[in-house]
């Protein structure tokens, strides 16, 4: 049984919107951790805070790779009829994969 065009679009979305509370998530605990960082004082706390926030930023990297790939999956999908959009509530966003024209058949 395949999945409709519209099941396709609200789960592209779906993954889109909890890539981007990770990231905020994320973003809040590296943030509070550089706060600690700054506080310690001795270099095994550096050391082992460093540690932390360093698999912190693998997230995010993970994250942006997520959005590459689906952005990549988007495009190949069909005729080039994605397109990036900007959203500008959010500086920090990355853009966000939005249909444009025909949509592909569902299979």
């Amino acid at each position: 049984m395949g999945r409709t065009v519209k099941d396709v679009e609200d789960f592209i979305q779906e993954a889109i919107k909890n890539i981007r509370d990770g990231r905020d998530i994320t973003s809040t605990l590296l943030t509070k951790l550089f706060v600690e960082i700054n506080k310690a004082n001795d270099a095994d706390s550096h050391k082992n805070l460093g540690f932390i926030a360093a698999k912190y930023v693998e997230t995010l990297q993970r994250s942006n790779e997520q959005l590459v790939k689906l952005t990549s999956i988007l495009s190949k999908k069909g005729d080039g009829s994605v397109a990036l959009t900007e959203n500008t509530n959010k500086s920090t966003e990355p853009p966000a994969a939005v249909k444009t024209g025909s949509d592909p058949p569902a299979n």
